[in-house]
């Protein structure tokens, strides 16, 4: 799922430290390290599919936030294509016997304009999905709570991320939802020298790294992080290091979703 970054995205981390370009999450399929999810434990997780031919095929997550809108990365939905969205989904190679999924078609894509595509470490990895119908909400399909307006959680903060993707860098999708255990990695060490430097900036927020991470597939899905004792969605899956998704000093980047509050809200109530 995750793509590459033009070179000149990444020129001061690539000529300081001989990185390769971070990828999106959704060119590689799935959660490293982690376990399969118990069904429907994270009911705000949706799956974004895209039609080719007459079948559709999942390409990234993404997060109920109301009833009739999907929250998930730019980058995802920044093609000419027909959408859909998946809810209370869990294992994608089977149909749900007792009709928890529901199937909801994209009407409108609003992208970040401060997106761009060959920018990705300039940020605004975030897009609104405007559905067709509303999703109905039940006990396999519930809307996820968005931090604060800025709210910066500190380092170690409890979080997991989940999705379908790529269970190691280069493998095969995970046909079932997975999750694994994300601590949050605090701006001051993630941007230092030898981690990510000046490619992470103040509207993203680090978490894992090393053994357990985010991977190809998983682009736009949620960091869920606990906060007062409720999950609260605070980041959407964008970007990991080009030599890998769970390279060391290297955590899965996501787009940090407190930063982008007041956008969200001017979009949804004018649509």
């Amino acid at each position: 799922m995750l793509r590459f970054l033009v070179l000149t995205t990444l020129a001061a981390v690539a000529l300081a430290h001989l990185e390769p370009q971070p990828r999106f999450m959704e060119d590689m399929p799935r959660v490293v390290g982690g376990e399969v999810a118990k069904p429907n434990s994270w009911p705000w997780q949706i799956s974004l599919q895209y039609k080719s031919g007459s079948r559709y095929y999942h390409t990234c997550g993404g997060t109920l936030i109301e009833r009739g809108w999907v929250m998930t990365a730019a980058h995802c939905v920044d093609s000419n294509r027909t959408w859909r969205v998946v809810a209370g989904e869990h294992d994608l190679n089977k149909d749900s016997v007792d009709g928890d999924e529901q199937i909801l078609a994209v009407r409108t894509v609003f992208i970040h304009p401060g997106w761009d595509s060959g920018r990705v470490s300039a940020g605004y990895d975030i897009a609104l999905l405007r559905l067709s119908t509303e999703a109905k909400l039940n006990s396999k399909v519930m809307l996820g709570s968005l931090p604060p307006a800025d709210q910066i959680l500190p380092n170690n903060n409890f979080c997991y991320i989940t999705g379908w993707g790529r269970v190691a860098t280069g493998g095969s999708l995970s046909p079932q939802l997975k999750q694994a255990y994300l601590p949050v990695v605090d701006h001051q060490t993630c941007t230092s020298p030898g981690w990510w430097g000046s490619t992470v900036k103040t509207t993203m927020v680090c978490a894992g790294g090393a053994a357990e991470a985010g991977c190809n597939g998983d682009s736009g899905g949620p960091l869920n992080c606990l906060v007062d004792g409720q999950y609260h969605v605070h980041g959407i899956a964008s970007f990991v290091s080009g030599y890998g998704c769970d390279t060391r000093q290297k955590p899965t980047v996501f787009t940090r979703v407190s930063a982008y509050i007041d956008w969200m809200d001017m979009i949804i109530t004018a649509h």
